[in-house]
């Protein structure tokens, strides 16, 4: 494959097409840096708002590391793959605590922080120093895998190596920030997972898949994701205007958000069984007003399914960790998708 040909045809059609982001006029690491931990896992339509109200409350890593984590996790809310949001504030409060709030300078040094994998660090290095490294996203495997007709599976630590390596021989050294985001454009607005628009990519005359009718085979993931299922009781006690919350503090999912107390089971449960597990919480029959569910969220690797019971109570649930909360202050907390859904509907 030739580098010079691949390069300069890359740079050429970027040079006619302008896909306007925020982000790509700066060169400073915190808004770079910031950029792409909201958009891992994440869709740009839906990354996008979040940039712009992060970049509002937080203007410089010094105001994200002096933030409320409560804050931080609120502005969050939605997004999910809360751990970002944690290690985003960790992060912040390590460089302007230990690197007096100077992000550092090399890929080495960048990879070395918290949150912070091959593919961020690469486009840190290369966005904001200029330093030749390749940023490889979900859209860049796609190009790639297309344009040399490789089935190497993308789903593994190896076929990610071998992505990586194959977009650094690629790279335009002396434009690697250039270089980086158009190829990341190209894979976002021409060679699409579907209906690619392949009669406008600058690469047609090399593409192999193009040339072997094979676009839509790749790229190839052959793992498969499975799912375990976890059911959520959630108990809204109150008493005229206050409910009880708790915050999640374990390590799992939704760590640091806010939820009403409950009760969980890997499978479905009588509403007997629930009833007693009330029992337990209220230690007095409960008063159910209403109930609501399923409401369903799919994570990754879960599949959430949750049930609200209304109850009201004469006096505090018997369980240390609740917080009082007056029910107009509900919206101050982060909750998980679910349950800031739940409330938004009452």
């Amino acid at each position: 494959m030739a580098t010079s040909s691949f390069a300069k045809k890359l740079l050429d059609w970027a040079g006619t097409y302008d896909r306007n982001l925020p982000w790509k006029s700066r060169t400073d690491a915190y808004a770079i840096w910031l950029s792409e931990i909201i958009l891992q896992q994440t869709r740009m339509e839906q990354g996008l708002p979040y940039y712009v109200r992060f970049l509002e409350a937080f203007p410089t890593i010094q105001d994200l590391a002096q933030a409320d984590e409560q804050k931080v996790m609120k502005l969050w809310q939605g997004l999910g793959y809360y751990s970002r949001a944690r290690n985003l504030h960790f992060t912040a409060q390590y460089i302007t605590k230990e690197l007096n709030g100077q992000f550092p300078k090399t890929y080495e040094t960048l990879l070395a922080l918290k949150g912070v994998g091959p593919y961020t660090a690469a486009a840190i290095a290369s966005f904001a120093y200029g330093l030749p490294h390749a940023v490889v996203d979900g859209n860049v495997f796609r190009v790639l895998a297309r344009y040399a007709a490789d089935f190497t599976d993308i789903g593994t630590g190896a076929g990610r190596k071998h992505f990586t390596e194959l977009a650094n021989q690629l790279l335009d050294i002396k434009q690697p920030g250039a270089f980086n985001q158009a190829l990341m454009d190209l894979g976002a607005m021409i060679c699409k997972p579907q209906n690619p628009a392949c009669n406008q990519c600058p690469l047609e005359g090399e593409c192999r898949a193009l040339a072997q009718n094979r676009i839509a085979q790749l790229p190839v993931k052959a793992k498969k994701i499975k799912r375990k299922t976890r059911y959520f009781y959630y108990f809204v006690f109150r008493k005229g205007e206050t409910l009880w919350i708790q915050k999640r503090t374990g390590k799992d999912i939704w760590q640091s958000l806010y939820e009403f107390p409950n009760i969980e089971s890997p499978k479905h449960l009588t509403k007997s069984k629930i009833q007693e597990g009330l029992q337990e919480i209220i230690g007095a029959n409960p008063s159910i007003k209403n109930q609501y569910g399923p409401i369903t969220q799919l994570l990754t690797h879960q599949k959430i399914i949750a049930y609200f019971w209304e109850v009201d109570v004469l006096r505090k649930p018997r369980l240390d960790s609740l917080i009082a909360v007056q029910e107009g202050h509900l919206p101050d907390y982060p909750f998980p998708k679910m349950m800031a859904e739940y409330i938004r509907n009452q």
